[in-house]
């Protein structure tokens, strides 16, 4: 690059012959005293060496010769300033290119090295050449770096030493040289060459948007060094990165061409920090939907706290994470936090915890225990001025003033600083949490939360944490979780692979390995397809423990095609502050298709479905359960559904609209059928039949409905006699209520077939 014949610009200064006018003896300045009429210069015009020549004699102590026309100087040029000087009489002076720097406002830019090297004159004759190197950059060989701001200079050189000699100067030449430090060739630009200094101190923010704009679609280079960046830095053009950057954390690195780990790793030197720093690029305007890790394993040491790493409040448009490892080291950074509070409750502020203790101490997203809070009860925001708390969920029956333990997981992952998180995508990460970290926690708020194809290994509480609404429209699609706990007996475990605060998730292909529960889900609207979730352990006749909670009573969710190991599913309403029933919609909503349960080495008296009601007054409405296969290895269950009357049992006189056909049962003693077709005989005459469908209707429900009675063959009375008669059905009959009563005219014998029902369809 030449920029006297690319720019045009104008950088040679008229040989003395034309006239000593232009020339200072100053500093080159407009007004500055010139050589024309000096009495100390003339010029020569029939020199041996040079022609027409500039003779000085040195009558100043520092006698300076300055080109008063305004050389131009722009960022990333480099220009030389070559004079040849001969000694004629008189003392040996020392000789010197020197300058003066001027910015746009035509004032001097101090600070700056505006002389060369000094050489001596040691013969009277002898032609001395001397040179010196001004440009933007502080590159080698450069003797006056000057940076970017001057845009102009006024060149000569400085006659030093002994005062009283005589010299001769031949005609100054200034050459644009910088092609020896630009590699035009290779398309590249160098950020020293717009005045970067790469020292750590000097903030060289401005030299890399200078050099960023000059590049116009070569890629940028920043050399070894460290450069403190004051302020963000945007990079249209690809950039990299030989030196390191150092920068405030409010501030931002934007990688706009080469936006991708490796990138961010390579300018701060650090893979924890270069994650850092992209992740919060990428939330502000990188013009990149996604950061690819590309294939990089990260280790942390500790929890990646998004809203402090990003300085961000909220995020509402699709971001992702993709293809890379991270893992965590060992640290104290990962210990959970523990604190316990004296706190009151009022059923009018259902999901508010009020008068608390040690507020200060108490972090959001830290999970609640104590007594009659349901599970995964979470702190989703801290009021310390009102001494209040609110929490992801209401409490069942806790006492009006107690003591709760608040415990703050941490996550390798940490959303819970954000207050609305939506459209954000994990996508082909494997976050190992080595028993030392939970997986993700999400933010209080926001929808469509996304994890595809990506496996959360050994996480030490939780695989992915719901806080609040964050969960809303959750995705997670073809994971792998894998427990911390495969050794521990199951109804030991404490972990939990996901919960759910809200509505309409989608658990789609996921594979879930021996957690204390897979899931505890509130909410509705809810689809979980093609899982494997498996929780056994290596006990004989063991107890098994919930793999899918829900929490809401009428859930509207489909369970199908999923492989549902050693667990079962639960429905609770843990999570309401008045579990009694009242007006609203009590245990149902949920299809039950098309999956597989097994079991083995299990105690009898488990079973796969499971209600639990926390108040009285409940009872069932809509609940399908069909063509699933039910299987028990290495001994038999009772039966494959239950009430848990801990708290209380159903209604069972307000079950409606509930359906347990096409499933096969497999080592289970009693199936479960609704409504159930089953063939009774009366051997004996009589006019009242007790016929007992019992021991097939789902959750000890009564008998409530028979169908349709059908006759094998005739009814007889005691000596054979074919008779025609007519029964009446009592249902709900016996102390139980399931039995069914056919009384008849007069006493018969026979065999029918009834179709029955534990609930009354409308």
């Amino acid at each position: 690059m030449n920029k006297a014949i690319t720019d045009g610009l104008v950088l040679m200064p008229p040989a003395f012959e034309n006239g000593l006018d232009v020339w200072s003896s100053e500093d080159g300045t407009p007004g500055s005293a010139t050589y024309d009429g000096a009495a100390n210069a003339s010029l020569v015009v029939a020199d041996a060496e040079f022609g027409s020549c500039l003779e000085i004699v040195k009558n100043d102590t520092l006698t300076k010769l300055r080109y008063m026309g305004e050389t131009p100087l722009v960022p990333g040029m480099y220009l030389q300033i070559r004079a040849k000087v001969k000694a004629i009489a008189g003392n040996l002076p020392s000789v010197r290119i020197a300058g003066w720097a001027g910015n746009s406002s035509l004032a001097h830019v101090a600070g700056l090295t505006e002389i060369g090297a000094e050489t001596a004159l040691t013969a009277y004759g002898e032609v001395v050449e001397v040179t010196a190197i001004v440009g933007s950059g502080q590159r080698g060989g450069v003797d006056m770096p000057w940076g970017i701001e001057p845009v102009y200079g006024h060149f000569g050189l400085d006659l030093t030493g002994a005062n009283g000699g005589t010299v001769r100067i031949d005609d100054i030449v200034i050459e644009d040289v910088s092609e020896w430090f630009l590699v035009d060739s290779s398309g590249s630009i160098d950020v020293r060459d717009y005045g970067a200094l790469g020292d750590g101190v000097t903030d060289d923010h401005e030299a890399f948007n200078a050099a960023n704009t000059a590049a116009a679609g070569r890629r940028v280079i920043v050399p070894e060094g460290t450069y403190y960046l004051g302020d963000t830095v945007s990079f249209t053009e690809e950039v990299t990165f030989d030196g390191t950057v150092i920068m405030p954390a409010a501030n931002r690195l934007v990688l706009r061409k080469n936006f991708h780990l490796n990138a961010y790793i390579d300018a701060f030197g650090d893979e924890v920090e270069g994650l850092k720093r992209a992740i919060q690029a990428m939330f502000y305007y990188t013009d990149h939907d996604s950061l690819d890790m590309r294939g990089r394993r990260v280790e942390l040491d500790q929890p990646l706290d998004v809203a402090e790493i990003t300085g961000a409040t909220s995020l509402e448009v699709r971001r992702v994470i993709r293809n890379g490892q991270i893992t965590t080291v060992a640290s104290s950074n990962w210990d959970n936090e523990v604190a316990t509070s004296t706190a009151s409750y009022s059923v009018a502020s259902p999901k508010t915890l009020s008068n608390v203790t040690n507020i200060a101490n108490i972090k959001v997203g830290s999970l609640v225990t104590g007594t009659g809070v349901g599970r995964e009860v979470y702190v989703q925001a801290v009021n310390v001025g009102n001494q209040s708390l609110t929490l992801s969920q209401p409490l069942y029956a806790p006492n009006t003033s107690q003591t709760y333990t608040f415990t703050r997981f941490k996550y390798m992952f940490d959303f819970s600083g954000l207050s609305k998180l939506s459209q954000f995508q994990l996508s082909d990460v494997e976050l190992l949490c080595n028993g030392r970290a939970s997986g993700v926690m999400l933010s209080p708020g926001g929808n469509n939360f996304q994890l595809r194809d990506c496996h959360i290994k050994s996480p030490l509480n939780r695989g992915v944490t719901s806080i609040g609404g964050g969960c809303q429209d959750l995705h997670i699609d073809r994971c792998s979780f894998v427990s911390n706990e495969q050794t521990v007996r199951a109804e030991d475990r404490q972990s939990v692979a996901f919960n759910i605060n809200s509505n309409d998730c989608k658990i789609r292909d996921n594979r879930f390995q021996r957690f204390g529960h897979t899931g505890i889900v509130f909410g509705n609207g809810h689809m979980f397809v093609g899982n494997h979730w498996f929780q056994g352990d290596e006990d004989t006749d063991s107890p098994r423990m919930a793999g899918l909670v829900f929490t809401y009573p009428n859930v509207k969710s489909i369970v199908t095609g999923n492989y549902i190991d050693n667990s079962f599913i639960e429905m609770t309403n843990e999570h309401d502050a008045a579990p009694d029933f009242s007006s609203e919609y009590s245990f149902g909503g949920l299809t039950v298709t098309g999956n597989i349960f097994t079991v083995n080495d299990a105690a009898s008296y488990f079973s796969w479905i499971v209600i639990k009601p926390y108040g009285p007054g409940h009872f069932l409405q809509g609940l399908a359960v069909q063509n699933n296969v039910f299987k028990s290895l290495n001994g038999f269950i009772d039966r494959v559904d239950k009430v848990d009357t801990t708290f209380a049992d159903l209604a069972y006189n307000s079950t409606r609209n509930v359906t347990f056909e096409g499933n096969t049962f497999n080592g289970v003693s009693k199936l479960t059928i609704n409504p159930v077709s089953a063939e009774y005989s009366q051997s004996t005459a009589s006019t009242d039949w007790v016929l007992d469908p019992s021991a097939y209707l789902p959750f000890g429900g009564w008998a409530r409905v028979v169908e349709s009675l059908v006759f094998r063959n005739a009814l007889t009375d005691a000596s054979g006699n074919a008779v025609s008669a007519t029964p009446y059905v009592t249902v709900n009959y016996g102390s139980s209520n399931n039995q069914i009563r056919l009384t008849f005219p007069q006493a018969v014998k026979g065999t029918v077939n009834m179709i029955a029902r534990m609930d009354r369809p409308i």
